[in-house]
């Protein structure tokens, strides 16, 4: 039998329909999530490069390296691709705030009922 996607040692990444894969990023250091984005064939070759994450900007329709305005790039320590190749997980040591909100995090609001409710600082 030869090595599917799902079982080999072959980088095959699973594009969606409009030629992406999300990137979910955490700390390298603490866990902490910070943030979940979305490459093309070129962000992830310029991540794998230069070891700063780059990703496709839905909104904006083009190619942006996170910090590139405000400084606060991710350093790659470490890429991971999930079982059937449409996930990506980088370990990131983070040169400031991931959102661009300057909250440490993307996820510093929870859900309750149907409202947003801040995360305290030290929560997060």
């Amino acid at each position: 039998m030869q090595p599917t996607r799902d079982s080999g040692y072959t980088l095959d990444p699973c594009w969606d329909e409009k030629g992406l894969i999300t990137a979910i990023l955490t700390d390298a250091t603490s866990g902490l999530l910070l943030m979940v984005a979305h490459m093309n064939k070129e962000a992830f070759e310029r991540s794998i490069a230069t070891q700063e994450a780059h990703f496709w900007s839905r909104s904006r329709q083009k190619l942006w390296r996170k910090g590139e305005e405000s400084g606060h790039v991710m350093k790659i320590q470490e890429i991971r691709i999930d079982c059937d190749q449409d996930a990506l997980w980088l370990k990131v040591i983070p040169m400031g705030p991931a959102c661009h909100t300057g909250a440490k995090s993307c996820f510093y609001r929870r859900v309750e009922h149907e409202h947003l409710v801040p995360v305290p600082e030290d929560k997060i």
